[in-house]
């Protein structure tokens, strides 16, 4: 496992995205993720499945100081006063008497961020919350976010046809992780002709390929979706091969400007 250091934590740099993981798959999926090794998972209060997760976790037996455990606020609960009832019931459900991450999943237009961001510092001082941080935040969101609060994280759309590059910088001069969601473009990996030729050079798939590129990245970790058993284990075979530098900017220049996640909510990139 590579471990990414963040604000003097170590964080796994692959884990695993519950979105669209529900009941007992979801349940399963976690709980078979971390007997295949990984320590690192994200779940929200938006994907409906906090409490199959935390089942997952109690079925793995792994104990939970070796887990690094991520949930999200969703706007409904952004206001402040609403934020800790939120959390509060986010650990409920997960069965944990803290996550190592909260952030606030997305932001929106009427945002009292420096409010949000105080009463998350204040679950944080309580100990129900290790790291605080944001998801879906554009550079100038996260400069004002980092610029009022210890920022652990941003987690964004990140993939070899979105590279991030200016909040890529941004995590280097606030010390936080950008952690990349989608990071297989929803499929677009598999059919790209460099990945494949490069991924023939290692015995990988394309999409392992995708992955090791990530995770390679200073301050990034990578947190794959996977319905099936077979592609969770496939995903997390990525740490017995290594990308060279002519590697890395062959699949640096795939960058396009392309987004497969863009709600009507999204804010502006």
């Amino acid at each position: 496992m590579i471990l990414k250091t963040i604000q003097g934590a170590d964080v796994p740099a692959l884990g695993l995205g519950t979105y669209l993981l529900t009941g007992k798959a979801c349940r399963r999926g976690v709980a078979e993720a971390l007997e295949i090794g990984y320590r690192h998972i994200d779940t929200a209060v938006a994907y409906g499945n906090e409490k199959e997760t935390g089942e997952g976790l109690r079925d793995a037996g792994v104990a939970r100081e070796d887990i690094f455990l991520t949930t999200k606020i969703w706007m409904d609960a952004l206001a402040p006063g609403q934020i800790a009832p939120a959390a509060r019931e986010s650990l409920s459900k997960l069965d944990t008497p803290y996550v190592d991450l909260l952030l606030i999943h997305w932001p929106t237009p009427d945002l009292q961020l420096e409010a949000c961001l105080d009463e998350m510092q204040g679950l944080q001082e309580a100990g129900a919350a290790r790291h605080i941080g944001v998801s879906n935040f554009p550079p100038d969101l996260m400069r004002r976010a980092a610029a009022h609060a210890p920022i652990f994280c941003n987690q964004v759309e990140f993939h070899p046809y979105l590279n991030q590059n200016a909040l890529r910088a941004l995590s280097q001069e606030c010390d936080a992780l950008l952690t990349a969601y989608s990071p297989l473009a929803r499929g677009d990996v598999l059919r790209d002709k460099t990945l494949q030729d490069i991924g023939a050079a290692h015995d990988k798939t394309p999409a392992q390929v995708a992955l090791r590129w990530l995770i390679q990245l200073d301050r990034v970790a990578a947190i794959p979706k996977a319905a099936r058993s077979k592609y969770r284990r496939q995903n997390f075979d990525v740490f017995d091969f290594s990308l060279d530098a002519g590697e890395m900017q062959r699949i640096e220049a795939l960058a396009c400007g392309k987004r497969m996640v863009d709600p009507s909510w999204a804010p502006a990139w």
